[in-house]
């Protein structure tokens, strides 16, 4: 009974080609947008976990400041830290791997006749491990250079190839306002960071250089942290903040002056924001699916009435109330999920296409497939139901009669 139907669904479509096709076509575009928009998304959401993770190995940043406040969201000034916050971070508090004081300022970098203006980062060699950092040529600072002050640096890709472009950059000397600094390494490239900024933009030299000869002052604007486990960062982000309130005597009532972020929550925080919009643009993309939904109902009203005669000879020759239902319920179905591979076929072309453009890893799963293509089957049922249901229930001697 089923294959017959099928046969008869199938030559149905066929007698008409265009109409057929046309209406098809929502459905096609419904699913079709439907897994571009959630695998596009998708691929959005897992580059930029994937930029935020490129920050830092288990990451924490302790900085400066007390809570936001204010209309404009300004963290109220507070003291800078100290050398010494990062040297008690590593001594007292158990599970760090690494622990990288930093100091960050703008200023003009000069080769030759090239300039180029950047910031200028102090920092020791833990930072390379805390911010997930390679070294492309060259090297680390050496202890000499780190204790004695002494003008090395290690230069980003951007400020390389503005300065240096071609040239190998490896032992020249490139002036940093008053400094006099000798290139001793170059920073792999990271390209921009998920907050827009040029990562490569910068350059390195040791802490005791920056305060000394560019701060003029012994503060630190920042503490890289990395947990030996992402698991335990957590804790180690308690831990933290319990020793800098000893240190910074800020115990309660008074409110702490600093405060530490965990880049595994600001990636929650942002893959929450993504998945929601993601999941917002799927649904807006499935309201076309209704709409196609209503084009189906709209034609199968159509082929009812086209059909009536053939209705009713089929009654009066045997056909039961429930294979004219399940005749023109199979032919709503079929033509549903036709669109559907077609639409499948179309939206994996078009994430595809989508991610190349936007530059997003291609995360097509298998279940946004099956649930476009699964919904688009749905959707020949409920709408083909009423068409069948009224097919169904013509009377043969009035079906016979009509014109």
């Amino acid at each position: 009974m089923l294959w017959n139907a099928l046969l008869l669904a199938l030559r149905e479509i066929g007698r008409n080609k265009m109409r057929s096709t046309l209406t098809m076509l929502g459905i096609i575009i419904g699913v079709s947008a439907v897994i571009t928009m959630v695998t596009v998304g998708r691929g959005a959401t897992a580059q930029v976990a994937a930029e935020i993770a490129s920050l830092g190995s288990n990451l924490l940043q302790v900085r400066p400041g007390a809570r936001y406040r204010g209309p404009g969201g300004v963290r109220a000034p507070s003291k800078s830290l100290k050398l010494a916050d990062a040297v008690a971070i590593a001594n007292e508090v158990t599970g760090v791997a690494a622990v990288a004081p930093a100091a960050t300022k703008g200023a003009l970098a000069v080769y030759a006749n090239s300039n180029w203006n950047t910031s200028v980062t102090g920092t020791d060699n833990a930072f390379f491990p805390t911010r997930n950092w390679e070294i492309a040529k060259g090297r680390t600072f050496t202890d000499d250079e780190l204790r004695g002050g002494r003008p090395a640096c290690i230069l980003g890709e951007t400020v390389r190839k503005e300065l240096f472009g071609s040239k190998d950059s490896l032992g020249e000397a490139v002036r940093i306002e008053k400094i006099s600094c000798q290139v001793i390494g170059v920073l792999a490239a990271k390209g921009a960071s998920p907050f827009g900024s040029d990562q490569d933009d910068a350059i390195l030299i040791p802490l005791k250089t920056f305060q000394r000869r560019l701060a003029g002052n012994q503060d630190v604007d920042i503490i890289f942290v990395s947990a030996e486990r992402g698991e335990i960062a957590h804790r180690v982000k308690g831990d933290i903040e319990s020793l800098m309130r000893q240190r910074r005597r800020t115990s309660p009532p008074k409110e702490d002056d600093f405060f530490v972020r965990d880049m595994k929550e600001v990636v929650a925080r942002v893959t929450s924001t993504t998945r929601t919009m993601t999941a917002l643009l799927g649904a807006v993309a499935a309201v076309s699916l209704l709409v196609g939904g209503i084009g189906i109902m709209n034609i199968m009203l159509v082929s009812v009435i086209e059909r009536t005669r053939e209705i009713g000879i089929r009654m009066a020759i045997g056909a039961r109330e429930r294979d004219i239902l399940l005749q023109f319920l199979v032919e709503a179905v079929v033509l549903s999920s036709a669109g559907g591979v077609a639409g499948i076929v179309l939206g994996i072309a078009a994430s595809a296409a989508g991610a190349r453009i936007l530059a997003v890893p291609l995360v097509l799963g298998p279940d946004i497939v099956l649930l476009a293509f699964g919904f688009s089957a749905m959707v020949g049922i409920v709408f083909g139901y009423f068409p069948a249901r009224q097919a169904a229930r013509l009377d043969p001697i009035e079906a016979l009669r009509h014109e």
